[in-house]
């Protein structure tokens, strides 16, 4: 059959997505899981991942662990292994990579791959390629990947979950007419509950529905990511891959769930001031300031107490932020009342330039201190993050987030390699058994 002809494929783009990809790495790591119910999201007390075993018994992403346990008892609950799933996604991008350097890591489970003008030096079609990749992917990591394959990022995306688990649909643009039929509009990439709702006003059911509407009318109700869409959906080319990673950030978060929920303001504090800590950390490895911060406490219903404080100038040390914020301390705790999470946002970040002196010293003072987070930094990389870390945090990385069964770590953590530490180890998984 000849698949690679240029009306059909004016461009090849791959779209790639694990699937159940957390719950999948531990299924890969310790193959005694497979065919069995497996769960991640322990230590959150909620479903993050979970096989499609335990899907066909009713499990879905979110759930407690109360009601998991209710509609499948022998459910195998782990904790997140964020380490080892990193370890995975790397190695998925590094075997994509064998056939195409055109890769954008899209996320720790997705990534884009354009396959454009390497039938000839492949001596292979286009779909021939996708199938090769699909079968290294699957066999060297222990598990399945959903790919799609057509001429745009969005064709190829719909392709990718055409048919999962384990799907490969090729989607050459002279039959796309026929999935986009058969795609609710919602289904779309990019195209969320809003603007489905806007355009079913308009008797927009399906993604062929959208397509059909001609570019005035797109132009004139919607906005540019929409019109890009549509033209995606077309089979023109709106969004190139992204090669070149993360070049900076607009704004830096980092947030903490604990269990069980504390009522302790020295506890909650302590875990406030580690994500303060953490995301300047991280503020400071791309050589950014912010001058604008957003903190917050989560209460075990629910509810926000958030405050936003404008720094007198941009900073990356947690020192600035914590002098800051202490004002407002009184209004984010509640006596008695039990919190779950923290929070910490730095915005309006900007690169950090030289700073004028001025007459009371405080800039001087801010360089000096400058100087010893650099020390700081300088032993994070060589002995581990958090080697030295701000007395305010003591607490939270002393006890950690999570105690009781929540608080079960993975065998990654449990059983370091000779010459590894807490802090710094091998790129390695942990492979295990089940107990």
């Amino acid at each position: 059959m000849s698949w690679g002809v240029s009306t059909s494929f004016p461009r090849a783009i791959l779209h790639i997505d694990g699937d159940a990809f957390f719950a999948s790495c531990e299924v890969a790591k310790n193959p005694a899981l497979r065919g069995k119910p497996v769960i991640t999201g322990k230590e959150r007390g909620i479903v993050s991942a979970c096989t499609y075993e335990a899907k066909a018994r009713g499990v879905k992403r979110g759930m407690t662990l109360v009601e998991v346990r209710r509609v499948c008892p022998d459910a195998i609950i782990l904790p997140s292994d964020y380490e080892t799933y990193s370890l995975f996604s790397l190695r998925m991008y590094n075997i994509v990579r064998r056939y195409t350097p055109a890769v954008e890591e899209y996320s720790i489970d997705e990534c884009f791959a354009d396959l454009t003008g390497l039938r000839r030096s492949l001596r292979m079609s286009y779909p021939d390629i996708a199938a090769r990749i699909k079968h290294d992917l699957d066999h060297e990591l222990g598990m399945t990947f959903s790919i799609g394959l057509s001429a745009t990022k969005t064709l190829a995306k719909i392709g990718s979950k055409w048919k999962k688990p384990s799907g490969l649909t090729v989607i050459p643009l002279r039959t796309a007419d026929s999935f986009l039929r058969d795609t609710p509009v919602q289904n779309v990439w990019g195209i969320g509950p809003n603007t489905t709702a806007y355009l079913n006003k308009f008797g927009i059911r399906t993604a062929q529905d959208f397509v059909r509407m001609n570019e005035a009318w797109v132009r004139a109700h919607l906005s540019k990511p929409f019109v890009e869409t549509w033209q995606e959906l077309r089979g023109e080319v709106a969004y190139e891959l992204s090669l070149d990673g993360r070049e900076t950030y607009q704004s830096i978060s980092k947030t903490k769930t604990f269990t069980p929920p504390s009522t302790d303001p020295s506890f909650v504090l302590a875990q406030l001031s580690k994500n303060i800590e953490n995301a300047c950390i991280k503020a400071r490895r791309w050589d950014l300031a912010t001058d604008r911060v957003c903190v917050f406490l989560k209460t075990q219903e629910f509810r926000y107490y958030t405050c936003e404080v404008r720094l007198p100038r941009a900073t990356a040390l947690p020192h600035d932020i914590l002098r800051a914020i202490r004002p407002h301390v009184p209004a984010l705790f509640k006596k008695g009342t039990n919190y779950r999470a923290t929070g910490v946002v730095l915005l309006n970040l900007s690169e950090q330039g030289a700073v004028q002196l001025d007459l009371f010293g405080a800039v001087e003072k801010a360089e000096a201190l400058t100087n010893v987070f650099r020390s700081v930094d300088d032993m994070a990389r060589k002995y581990g993050k958090h080697a030295v870390f701000l007395g305010s945090s003591l607490e939270a990385i002393t006890f950690g987030a999570h105690v009781g069964e929540r608080g079960d770590v993975t065998d990654r953590v449990k059983n370091l390699f000779r010459g590894e530490t807490k802090r710094r180890r091998l790129g390695l998984p942990m492979l295990g058994e089940v107990r």
